[in-house]
């Protein structure tokens, strides 16, 4: 049976927080979602202010909370203000293979992630229970087309292949509170990419189109195999996990 999703609760408009928001894709983001009429987080690593404009010139009103990976505890409190929140930060080493390369990857794109995951569902778990009339939390994760395909950075592929498992395992928990949504793009033009073929402001359209449509699993990428591919690996994944694990404990 389907679900009904809609991307703004009934109460009016949502809070939509977004890692990675200094980027080419998290900047698209957010201005899709004003679009939307949504009350913007913008979740940067950096210092310098996000300043972004609507077409008619107009600035986008957003609050902007600095944050770090190892510290996403320091989130839980604007993280309780939040409807849906979109994890989009990443790195890329490139052809690097060393210690430090390493430890950064796994840590950005994989561990980081699986953190502010775990901490949401916290979150949104203790809302529903506070006020069981508010629908569900959302939380968009952007794996990438990495987690199934080459993408010319060993490091990179391998710490998105390892959030997208962790995705996989631990939804099968934390779905009863947290609405969860998987984001495989393919390579779009960013300062991690500055070659990719697609547009970002064009992809973050398609993720909240097809968002919209009701999709957990939104694919975004000129490769028409991960149409193919990547429902097939998500849909073994949820199988064999649920076949050899066993659910977690209630609190």
């Amino acid at each position: 049976m389907t679900e009904s999703a809609p991307l703004q609760p009934a109460s009016g408009a949502p809070t939509v927080a977004i890692t990675g928001a200094s980027g080419s894709l998290g900047r698209a983001l957010l201005r899709r979602w004003h679009q939307r009429g949504a009350q913007l987080i913008a979740l940067s690593h950096g210092d310098q202010p996000i300043v972004l404009a609507d077409a008619g010139g107009l600035a986008i009103p957003l609050r902007q909370q600095r944050w770090q990976a190892g510290a996403e505890e320091k989130l839980r409190e604007i993280l309780g203000e939040v409807d849906v929140l979109v994890l989009n930060h990443g790195i890329n080493v490139q052809a690097a293979r060393d210690r430090e390369a390493v430890a950064c990857s796994l840590e950005v794109n994989a561990l980081s992630t699986w953190r502010l995951l775990e901490l949401f569902a916290q979150v949104a778990a203790e809302r529903r229970r506070a006020e069981p009339q508010r629908p569900r939390a959302e939380v968009w994760v952007n794996t990438s087309e990495a987690e199934i395909q080459a993408a010319l950075s060993p490091l990179y592929e391998l710490s998105k292949r390892l959030i997208g498992q962790l995705l996989s395992l631990r939804a099968l928990d934390l779905a009863a509170d947290l609405r969860i949504r998987r984001l495989v793009l393919g390579p779009f033009r960013s300062d991690l990419n500055p070659i990719g073929l697609m547009d970002a402001d064009w992809v973050a359209g398609e993720i909240l189109r097809q968002a919209g449509w009701n999709c957990g699993l939104i694919i975004v990428t000129i490769n028409p195999l991960t149409y193919v591919l990547m429902p097939l690996a998500t849909l073994l994944r949820w199988g064999y996990f649920r076949a050899v694990t066993r659910p977690a404990a209630a609190a």
